[in-house]
């Protein structure tokens, strides 16, 4: 078959051309959606009067037939016909003829190609939220068997304050959540249709694209023919959030690294999700983990891959943009990746109990709850921050913990007026589980707060 635009040269396009220009190595799997847009194209042309309604009836057909043809493996791609958009009209063409010229009718490549990468957006994110909500669901799965477990809490990687292991679960929970409420508000900008702004400036034929819009499930047609022609926005930001879920996906794994570490000793990692290595014969990796942590950078450079590229172009279609579709195909694809490991690991990995209870008192993690004891009392928030320093000090002079004091010296560093008002309830905010278990506000690290929002994550869950 010539080349679509063959009427207005005199030469052949030169075989360094074809093999620069060509799309059809990456965006062959954009396929279905093409037929998808075609098949709904054609049958607006016939509801218009443009061909006839046996016409689109022929057309329908064989693009289901090339669709499947293609899925089967036996379409052979070749650069001459540059990207699959070509490829699917010249075998429709070659099937029927003049009533294949004519599907294009109305249409072109620029707003059929962005057309197609709207459905396929679409589709992925909707492929995307379904895996965050199962990580979502493995790390409340886990929160009821952990709730009895107290871990730290840390600040600039130093011990802070106690919280029930869960409450890292539900961090992670509620971290993914926004991702998915970002997923979803980004599908209200991809679910408007390309299709029909034609070039740039629309067509004089009588199409309907409001009739496209509706038949492939798009919310409107968008409103201006000349930024669909070079609307990436939608790309864009959906590349930027997946960035975020890479991020906090990163973030996790970094997390459970250290905890998997003989340091920490936090975490026991599942055998099935570990690897080991060629020379050391003890080792038992977090590659997996790891790998999750450095594929974000990928993730995150496809969001700033598309912005380089959208920014310094003119209105309207330029062919740079023919290149949008490797940055979105692999961020989609390096997340997708991510996410289908993600639960198995959470649900897989042990903590381990005796490590964690044996160390959980380190730290001076009840020195934010003896300080709060002191504020109820009446002493003055920055007096008290500043007395309970003077205690942490006193304790690591003497290799103690705060619980080890006893009521005379904590009275014997509180100011004068405060030192009657405390007495030996003192010793119930003492301690790493004392300490937790006195955290009352709504959303904090203690049993009884996280217990209530398990529950509520489980019925958000369902």
């Amino acid at each position: 078959m010539s080349k679509a635009w063959s009427g207005r040269f005199s030469q052949p396009t030169d075989k360094l051309v074809e093999a620069f220009t060509e799309s059809i190595s990456f965006d062959a799997r954009l396929a279905e959606v093409d037929i998808r847009g075609s098949k709904a194209h054609a049958q607006m042309l016939s509801e218009t009067g443009l061909i006839s309604a046996d016409e689109s009836k022929s057309i329908a057909a064989a693009l289901d037939s090339i669709g499947e043809m293609i899925r089967k493996g036996e379409m052979k791609f070749s650069s001459e016909l540059e990207d699959i958009h070509l490829h699917i009209e010249s075998e429709l063409i070659r099937r029927l003829g003049d009533v294949g010229r004519k599907l294009h009718t109305g249409r072109s490549r620029n707003d059929q190609v962005s057309t197609d990468l709207k459905l396929y957006t679409r589709d992925a994110i909707d492929h995307i939220d379904q895996l965050l909500e199962a990580v979502q669901k493995a790390f409340v799965g886990r929160g009821d068997a952990d709730l009895d477990i107290i871990v730290p809490g840390y600040t600039h990687l130093q011990r802070a304050q106690p919280v029930a292991a869960p409450h890292y679960w539900l961090a992670y929970v509620e971290k993914f959540q926004r991702d998915r409420e970002r997923l979803a508000d980004c599908r209200k900008r991809v679910n408007l249709s390309p299709l029909g702004a034609a070039a740039l400036a629309g067509s004089s034929l009588p199409i309907n694209r409001h009739r496209t819009a509706e038949l492939l499930g798009f919310s409107a047609p968008a409103a201006n023919s000349l930024d669909v022609s070079s609307d990436r926005d939608y790309l864009v930001e959906f590349t930027s959030t997946l960035a975020l879920v890479a991020a906090h996906l990163s973030t996790w794994a970094e997390e459970w690294i250290l905890w998997n570490t003989t340091e920490f000793g936090f975490l026991r990692l599942p055998d099935a999700f570990t690897t080991g290595s060629s020379i050391m014969p003890q080792k038992k990796n977090p590659d997996v983990l790891e790998l999750i942590r450095g594929k974000s950078s990928r993730v995150i450079g496809a969001a700033q891959t598309l912005l380089v590229l959208i920014k310094g172009l003119p209105m309207a279609y330029n062919r740079d943009l023919q290149d949008d579709k490797r940055a979105m195909f692999d961020a989609y694809d390096t997340i997708v990746a991510c996410l289908e490991v993600a639960p198995q690991i959470i649900a897989g990995a042990e903590l381990r109990r005796d490590v964690i209870a044996s160390r959980i008192d380190d730290g001076f993690l009840d020195a934010t709850a003896l300080m709060e004891y002191l504020i109820k009392r009446g002493v003055p928030m920055r007096t008290g921050h500043e007395v309970v320093g003077k205690l942490v000090a006193e304790c690591e002079q003497r290799k103690c913990r705060l619980k080890d004091l006893t009521l005379a010296e904590i009275r014997s560093l509180v100011p004068a007026t405060a030192a009657p008002l405390i007495d030996e309830s003192v010793s119930s905010v003492l301690g790493s589980a004392n300490a937790a278990a006195a955290l009352v506000s709504y959303g904090s690290g203690s049993r009884e707060r996280v217990k209530e929002q398990l529950a509520e994550w489980k019925k958000r869950l369902a």
